[in-house]
């Protein structure tokens, strides 16, 4: 469960001073398989051009990588990759409903976005700069598998470690969103020069889709700013 406020640590901040992000709980939330409604979201979101400030806030997101030490060109951040997917693959492949809505999201705004089940969390989500000693739980042929992140590296963690390695590269199975999943964590995040007000804007987009698919839902916004 959430006990306390999504953290920036310092150094992270020190990297990258001009990024802010939203971070969105729905409590008592439920989740379904993907519909109808989630697939044309989908294709809507990947026909769409995108705003226009969208290639350079890619730009800055790869920047951002190197600072830390990744490439992105092998290790892209989730939204560049899930752009480039669609546009080899034509579209999106549907997960569930709440994951549809958040990667239709994230392609429209070119906006890292990422979402989490709290109630896999032991502690609250921390952006850090790794040690190189923390766990990331992975899977490698069907297997539960253990990593670690390069010294430097920017990774979102709890108490029990990495939950998603370079950024917002790749999201641990541990705290993923599935079907069960009713207590829900959200993070979008964001870097000069997409404008606080589209942020701000994409928060109420998920907040409205979240709602839609879970009407009892309760919803809490927060801002994290330096």
């Amino acid at each position: 469960m959430l006990s306390a406020p999504p953290a920036v640590d310092p150094a992270v901040r020190a990297l990258r001073p001009d990024f802010v992000a939203l971070s969105l709980v729905a409590r008592g939330a439920r989740n379904g398989p993907s519909d109808d409604d989630g697939a044309a979201r989908l294709a809507e979101a990947c026909a769409a051009t995108g705003p226009d400030w969208a290639a350079a806030h890619l730009e800055a997101w790869r920047e951002a990588y190197r600072g830390f030490g990744a490439k992105p060109q092998r290790t892209p951040c989730s939204a560049e990759a899930l752009r480039k997917r669609a546009q080899r693959d034509g579209g999106l492949p549907p997960i569930n409903r709440m994951v549809d809505l958040y990667n239709a999201l994230s392609v429209r705004w070119a906006v890292p976005i990422g979402g989490e089940d709290l109630a896999a969390y032991a502690g609250p989500p921390r952006l850090v700069r790794a040690t190189g000693d923390e766990t990331f739980e992975t899977l490698s042929n069907g297997e539960v598998a253990l990593e670690h992140p390069e010294p430097g590296e920017v990774v979102w963690r709890d108490d029990r470690g990495v939950t998603c390695r370079r950024w917002n590269w790749r999201q641990g199975p541990r705290t993923r969103l599935d079907l069960p999943t009713t207590e829900m964590w959200f993070v979008i995040e964001r870097l000069e020069p997409m404008p606080i007000a589209a942020l701000e804007a994409v928060g109420r987009d998920l907040a409205d889709g979240i709602r839609t698919i879970a009407p009892a839902a309760r919803i809490e916004t927060t801002l994290l700013i330096p």
